[in-house]
């Protein structure tokens, strides 16, 4: 999604300025082509010089830079862009945004741009919670700016409040969401789950699975970034969250099962990434259950079959974790399911077990195509995934 994009990144002058020399890196090594505008009072905090380098792009700072015979500065910025982005974002360029002033390089540019526009606030508490501020904050979202919320942290004065700059992993996720408006998936709602359900024995134990949830995570985050309004159901994982989609914490399958049954009213896609136990304890202890000298004895029963259960005019794929006759077994569990796509890996074949940042896939269709898939990352495997349930859902239409 930022692979050769035209990212115009203004820098204003508040002390998270810093945080936006790694944006600036982690958007170059995505591949996308960094072009930074720094305030006045930014270039006071970090020298143009860093984002240069991280970037391979010059540093703009002024109007009257020298520039390209046939190229007014902050209209040629203007005109290149895929997208600006403003982070930190103080109060004083948020206020001169709101009001329409044009009176230095960045402001220039924002706005004499068509290019979508993303601002990051970062200030000290007082000035966020100010209502001047939240007032131009309003206004600039009823423009059309993507606004990304402060957190709340400890800030640089030493208090705790809202101000901090988000992560820089949420900062990209929201440009790539910003992006991805007008591509293949734009209207469509996605509902995946992720992670491995965890069925109770007593209040501290519980029956897993390994599933590190690093698949759902990647599909969530591709239908995102290719327009989709994403539901991302999931267990708990140490993963961090997904900027940018709505996420439904769950533990056991039929917490699962309740969510998805819940979110697929309106959806025209499921997909069940997650690695639901087919087995859960008959009967809950209410309290810890004590060592004792002989063994313990589970009675389980069946967890509810949530790819069965679950009816609907959505679009339904599947995942079956094998560790042998992986396609048989795959086939099977396709038709029983009543599933359009079924994505079929060997968790016991080197690189594509739980955990890992690699899968090696079959994706079977309905109408009886296969795709063997090479060794691939789980970002990559989920876009071949959505490439087929984008056909689908052309020919459904």
């Amino acid at each position: 999604m930022l692979k050769n994009k035209v990212i115009v990144l203004g820098v204003s002058g508040g002390i998270a300025a810093y945080k936006a020399a790694e944006l600036a890196s982690k958007l170059a090594q995505a591949g996308a082509n960094v072009k930074v505008v720094m305030t006045r009072e930014a270039t006071e905090l970090v020298k143009p010089l860093t984002f240069q380098a991280l970037t391979g792009n010059p540093v703009v700072t002024g109007m009257f830079e020298p520039a390209p015979l046939s190229a007014i500065t902050h209209v040629s910025l203007a005109d290149e862009a895929d997208i600006v982005v403003i982070a930190p974002a103080t109060a004083n360029i948020i206020a001169k945004m709101a009001a329409g002033i044009a009176d230095d390089i960045l402001t220039c540019t924002v706005l004499a741009t068509k290019a979508p526009v993303v601002i990051s606030p970062a200030m000290h508490n007082n000035m966020y919670l100010n209502p001047v501020t939240r007032e131009n904050i309003a206004k600039l979202k009823t423009r059309g700016f993507t606004v990304i919320p402060a957190v709340h942290g400890r800030l640089a004065s030493g208090s705790i409040g809202y101000g901090r700059l988000p992560e820089i992993s949420e900062i990209i996720g929201t440009i790539a969401q910003t992006l991805g408006k007008k591509c293949d998936l734009a209207g469509k709602r996605i509902v995946v789950t992720a992670g491995g359900t965890q069925e109770a024995i007593d209040p501290v134990r519980y029956i897993g699975n390994n599933s590190s949830g690093k698949m759902g995570y990647a599909l969530a985050e591709a239908a995102r970034d290719r327009g989709a309004a994403v539901t991302l159901i999931t267990t708990p994982t140490v993963l961090n969250p997904v900027a940018g989609v709505e996420t439904v914490n769950v533990r056991s399958a039929k917490q699962m099962k309740d969510a998805v049954v819940r979110t697929t009213a309106k959806a025209d896609v499921l997909i069940m990434a997650a690695a639901v136990a087919d087995y859960m304890p008959k009967n809950v202890a209410a309290q810890k259950i004590k060592k004792g000298a002989g063994n313990l004895t589970l009675e389980l029963v069946k967890t509810p079959d949530i790819l069965s259960e679950v009816k609907g005019k959505f679009v339904k794929v599947g995942f079956a974790a094998e560790t042998q006759d992986l396609i048989a077994n795959a086939k099977k569990k396709l038709v029983n399911k009543g599933c359009d796509i079924f994505v079929a890996n060997d968790v016991s074949s080197e690189g594509s077990g739980f955990g890992a940042d690699t899968n090696k896939v079959t994706i079977l269709k309905k109408d009886g195509k296969q795709q063997d898939l090479p060794l691939m990352t789980k970002r990559e495997v989920a876009d071949k995934i959505l490439d087929n349930v984008v056909q689908l859902l052309k020919t459904r239409k």
